[in-house]
């Protein structure tokens, strides 16, 4: 099993920007697939983006342009580098591992008009 750890979220204003965090207990990204999910107020959970063992990246159309997920190996971190915010992208956002089936606890993201 692997314990996984969001950060970052917080409250801005439409147009702002904020990076989350995902921090691992363990190394896992090789052979394994990273996702992003949110969940707003009465919604499903959605998937956002996600992150192959190959680097390869993929987005949701709401957010394509907008966000970009990275990971950094050494650090056993993931990010999701979110920009030009808007209301609707107000939620509850996840890190997902793949092959582990794990889920972080989440964070907020608020983003007022």
């Amino acid at each position: 099993q692997v314990q996984l750890v969001e950060s970052g979220g917080g409250l801005v204003q439409a147009g702002g920007s904020l990076r989350l965090s995902c921090v691992a207990s363990r190394s896992i990204f090789s052979f394994n697939t990273m996702d992003w999910y949110r969940q707003a107020p009465g919604k499903q959970r959605e998937l956002v983006a996600f992150i192959t063992s190959y680097g390869s990246t993929n987005y949701a159309d709401s957010v394509k342009g907008r966000f970009t997920l990275s990971r950094d190996n050494a650090k056993n971190t993931m990010y999701l580098q979110m920009n030009s915010l808007k209301p609707e992208d107000t939620a509850v956002y996840y890190c997902h591992s793949r092959s582990t089936n794990s889920w972080g606890q989440g964070t907020q993201v608020t983003v007022s008009s």
